[in-house]
Order: structure tokens, then sequence, then C-alpha cells
């Protein structure tokens, strides 16, 4: 297949992988959200209820990262960070890990990091959202959770995985001849 006929058949996948994300979203709207307590979690600044994480803001993007040890979360994160001030200006967004306030600052620190993080160290709020894994370790992904009064709503989420949506890495390598090509993220390279 020519280089022409080729990068046509490729753009009417992407617009069928659009049409896909229109379906996402229209479905999303119908589903009835899932109301939760309003979680403590540990911070820099001492605890923190997940209803003071929202911000002025009604919606909040909470990522579930699995702390300092996962070098895919920490390349999602490294992402999030990038993009943060957009993120932020739409909905209050925040990273949650096991990891002590303490380790978090000096990982974020290291990383760049300019995003808030807590805590969910000794707390039901991962297991209960879905983000402990039959072994006990944390699986990383993402909660979406809107204010309504009082009551706080989880209205999305999903969990990473490599090749997701949620690192362009991938969506770049995926144009280079052989994909990935085995590469997987590490913390230095």
């Amino acid at each position: 297949m020519n280089y022409s006929a080729g990068m046509g058949k490729i753009a009417g996948y992407r617009k069928e992988i659009a049409a896909v994300r229109e379906k996402m979203r229209a479905a999303q709207a119908e589903i009835e959200p899932q109301e939760v307590q309003d979680y403590v979690f540990s911070s820099l600044d001492g605890p923190r209820k997940l209803s003071e994480l929202f911000g002025g803001k009604d919606d909040l993007i909470l990522i579930h990262n699995m702390g300092k040890k996962c070098p895919a979360c920490t390349m999602w994160a490294d992402g999030f960070n990038g993009v943060y001030p957009h993120l932020a200006d739409r909905a209050a967004f925040v990273v949650s890990s096991p990891d002590s306030p303490e380790v978090q600052r000096e990982f974020a620190k290291s990383r760049g990091w300019r995003f808030p993080m807590v805590s969910h160290e000794g707390t039901t709020f991962a297991a209960d959202m879905g983000y402990r894994g039959e072994k006990g370790g944390w699986l990383p992904g993402v909660s979406v959770f809107r204010r309504d009064g009082k009551r706080i709503l989880r209205v999305s989420d999903t969990r990473f995985q490599p090749f997701d949506d949620f690192a362009g890495a991938w969506h770049l390598f995926d144009m280079l001849p052989g994909g990935t090509g085995g590469w997987m993220p590490k913390f230095t390279y």
C-alpha cells in the first residue's frame, strides 16, 4: 500500500476512534453517579477530606497512583504535570498514592511535579474505589467526582494500563516503525 493510501486508511481509523469517544461521552451522561463518603487523606498540610480537595470547583479529577515504586505511574504523572494548569482550570486535580506525604513531597520535588498530592495510606479509599488488587497491591487509574450540595458523587472512573489514552508517549510510539520496540517506562534514561 502506498503512503497516501495507507495514511488515508489510518485517518479513517482515527475518525472511527473519535466516533467511539462520542458514544462513550453519551453513555457516560446516562450513568447514575455513585455516592461516596467524605474520606480523610493525609497531606503535608494535615488531614484533608475528599470534599476539601474540590477547592472552588464542582468537579474533581483524582488520580489513583501506585506510588514512587511504579515507573509507569511516574510516566503518567509526568504527563499530567505538563497539562496540570489546563486541567486545573477546568476541574480540581489531585494525585493520591499510598506513599506518606513526606515521601510524596520528596518524590514530587525530584520529578518537578506541581500538582497537589494526598496519601490514602491507612484508609479504605483505594480499595473502596476498586483500586486495590486481589493480592493486596495498588492499581492505577482515575476517578472523577462531582460535588452535589453536601453529597460527593463518583461520576466516572477507569484503570490505567500500558498503551492507554492517558500517556501520550504510547501514541507517538505507535507512529514509529516497530511501535514501542519493547520500550517500557523507567525512572531515568
